[in-house]
């Protein structure tokens, strides 16, 4: 594919924050036309579960009121705002293929992983799974679970929106049933790479797909940006080579 950049670790709650403070929730250039009518019906202003306190954001998370963590991944945003954050930025969200290309693929063997990391099943100090600690880690966390691009957090902490419609994948055939997948392939439905927190880990090998409306916030679903990557510039023509010298009897 293409070469593109992508973010070494999901948008934080800080840099979320600035999005909302630069309006850009108030401010109809950053969303899709879809997007920006959810928006308004909806009322969005901010992610879900976070307000206003003492001119500051906190959040209720799990029952208990605290200040927003700046470095953790935003979560509980929909794609809508992923996509307009995204915008906002300069950038915008990675296909789903990109993402699964910076998730798997090893430059130094041309093989896929199982894993950013590897073939190896998650470990602790690779990715934040299975209800541990019941809250994604500050973004740059987990070195050891790094693709080899050096990309971040791929697997665990929170499900991150792709630019991408659920559609299949060529020669796809139904299995076990077609209402497993098949009945949701279309536009309707967004995808999400990567797992979350609260996710087993036999659920997020680089290969896993999920998929969602673009309304939903209530899930552990986060996002990172990326974008195209200039072409290389074409090398200078070559000179044209000199004639034979003519200068004979010299």
């Amino acid at each position: 594919m293409p070469g593109f950049y992508l973010d070494t670790t999901p948008v934080t709650n800080a840099a979320y924050a600035e999005f909302i403070a630069d309006g850009g929730y108030d401010d109809p250039r950053w969303w899709s036309p879809a997007g920006w009518d959810h928006r308004q019906r909806a009322g969005l202003a901010a992610p879900l579960y976070w307000r206003r306190e003492g001119g500051g954001w906190v959040r209720t998370r799990f029952g208990v009121t605290e200040p927003v963590p700046p470095a953790e991944p935003v979560m509980h945003v929909c794609w809508y705002e992923a996509q307009a954050y995204a915008a906002w930025a300069g950038r915008r969200l990675p296909t789903e293929a990109e993402w699964e290309k910076a998730a798997r693929y090893d430059p130094a063997t041309g093989r896929s992983r199982r894993f950013p990391w590897g073939d190896e099943h998650p470990a602790p100090d690779r990715a934040n799974l299975g209800q541990r600690h019941l809250q994604p880690a500050p973004a740059g966390s987990y070195p050891r679970g790094a693709s080899p691009a050096g990309v971040r957090q791929l697997i665990g902490d929170v499900w991150e929106w792709t630019a991408s419609d659920f559609l299949p994948y060529p020669g796809f055939a139904a299995w076990p049933y077609r209402e497993y997948s098949e009945v949701f392939f279309g536009s309707e439905y967004k995808m999400l790479r990567g797992g979350a927190f609260g996710v087993a880990p036999v659920a997020c090998r680089g290969t896993f797909r999920n998929w969602d409306y673009p309304i939903r916030r209530q899930i552990f679903a986060g996002f990172r940006t990326a974008r195209d990557a200039a072409p290389a510039p074409h090398p200078p023509p070559r000179p044209a080579p000199l004639p034979p010298s003519s200068a004979a009897g010299a």
